[in-house]
């Protein structure tokens, strides 16, 4: 009978599990979530951080510079004449500098764009690609001739084909 005893103190308490201190598992359950929303509270204000000084830079940072031409009235080389651009362009420059060189030089501006732009068939300005392609080269003409800034950007305001 003794032995049954000791096997039945074996049997109860091989069923029930040793007792833990569960009280040590909350605890570092809930160091583990404050650490957690410690470190995203962190992140989220270093990155607000990082944006807003940004913001305020680029804020600080100084307006572009434009200088617009008179509009362009040209004739394109295909169909005999048939077809003509109408386009009205403004030049964003690097300094402030630069526009009284621009004013001096406005005739020799205008005369090489004109050139520039009768050379032109309807093909090579139909599509935004032409379109671009002309914007890149008329900057770049139009910088070889600046001496104080350049032409960062070239815009169109007004394009029209007929």
């Amino acid at each position: 009978m003794a032995k049954e005893e000791k096997d039945e103190k074996v049997v109860d308490e091989g069923l029930q599990p040793p007792k833990k201190k569960p009280l040590i598992k909350w605890v570092i359950i809930g160091l583990a979530v404050l650490v957690v929303t410690a470190a995203g509270t962190v992140g989220a204000l270093y990155f607000t951080k990082m944006n807003s000084s940004k913001k305020a830079t680029a804020g600080q940072a100084a307006e572009p510079v434009l200088w617009a031409m008179e509009p362009f009235i040209v004739n394109l080389v295909d169909n005999q004449g048939d077809r003509y651009l109408k386009v009205t362009i403004e030049l964003e420059v690097s300094d402030k500098n630069c526009l009284a060189e621009l004013n001096k030089i406005k005739p020799k501006l205008r005369d090489n764009v004109l050139d520039l732009l009768t050379a032109k068939s309807y093909r090579e300005l139909m599509d935004i690609v032409g379109k671009q392609r002309l914007k890149d080269e008329i900057g770049m003409r139009l910088n070889n001739f600046l001496t104080t800034g350049k032409i960062v950007k070239v815009y169109f305001t007004e394009f029209v084909i007929q």
